[in-house]
């Protein structure tokens, strides 16, 4: 237990440094996303830093597990937690969509070492994301592939078209998770377009389901661990992760504007000051 607790401990360490990144670069950036990248930075740290396999010295290593950022505009999340992995140095982070960088508003591919899929037009990841595990599985490859969905993001109709694909093809080396934080850029999930239980909808597509407090990092770990059980030909694993957006800056917790907004130097203080 003592290990655990100092392995939670150091996860949450990351994940404050990994907000605090987040705020310095969409203040700097005066553009950006930070509700939806605070959202998931739980996610993505346990992802990094305790499960998949990857190493930023190698970032085209065959060896890998991969990873998809589908819920793009969730890239400031994505650049804070690769630069405390070491894929981006940290003096980028002031750069955030200014002309010529590679910190675009949209994650791509070619400029960044480590970025897996060029993504933003939402929907697309999870199609992404099963392609390439097919395509590991025909090469023998024991590689697992990870994508991360926005919640809004579930009202595209490719995602339901590539969650059928998946469990025709008994995907099981592909674990989707889905941020559940029930806001989107017009208002609240529901009422832009209800997406009703998104677990429910899974598992009617021939999911495994497990759904878990995205915030908690012996949950997200556990879910983890029980996705990878999955044999290589077997049922694709999502997980339905419930999250705060906005989490760990009070004054942006589940409130719709800072779902697209960039603190002023001001704001932004105040955060950094809470995330300190």
């Amino acid at each position: 237990m003592p290990q655990t607790s100092a392995r939670y401990a150091e996860l949450a360490e990351r994940a404050r440094a990994t907000r605090r990144h987040i705020i310095t670069m969409v203040r700097d950036g005066k553009s950006g996303h930070p509700g939806t990248s605070l959202s998931c930075t739980d996610i993505l740290v346990a992802l990094y830093f305790a499960h998949m396999r990857h190493d930023p010295k190698r970032p085209d290593w065959a060896e890998r597990d991969r990873f998809v950022l589908s819920k793009g505009h969730g890239a400031p999340g994505l650049y804070a937690v690769m630069v405390e992995a070491g894929y981006i140095d940290p003096s980028e982070l002031t750069t955030l969509r200014k002309i010529n960088t590679r910190l675009q508003g949209h994650v791509d591919m070619h400029k960044i070492p480590g970025i897996e899929a060029s993504t933003g037009s939402l929907g697309h990841g999870l199609s992404l994301a099963h392609g390439m595990a097919l395509a590991l599985r025909m090469d023998g490859s024991d590689s697992r592939v990870y994508t991360l969905l926005g919640d809004g993001e579930c009202q595209e109709g490719q995602v339901w078209e590539a969650a059928m694909s998946a469990a025709h093809y008994k995907t099981g080396n592909l674990v989707a998770i889905v941020d559940r934080n029930g806001l989107q850029i017009d208002g609240p999930t529901e009422k832009v377009m209800a997406l009703g239980d998104v677990a429910e909808k899974f598992r009617a597509f021939g999911w495994n389901v497990l759904e878990i407090d995205g915030h908690d990092f012996g949950q997200i770990l556990e879910a983890l661990d029980k996705a990878k059980a999955s044999p290589m030909v077997g049922q694709p694993t999502c997980i339905v992760a419930k999250t705060v957006k906005g989490k760990g800056v009070s004054y942006m917790e589940n409130v719709v504007k800072w779902h697209g907004t960039a603190p002023s130097a001001e704001e932004a203080e105040i955060a950094l000051k809470e995330l300190s």
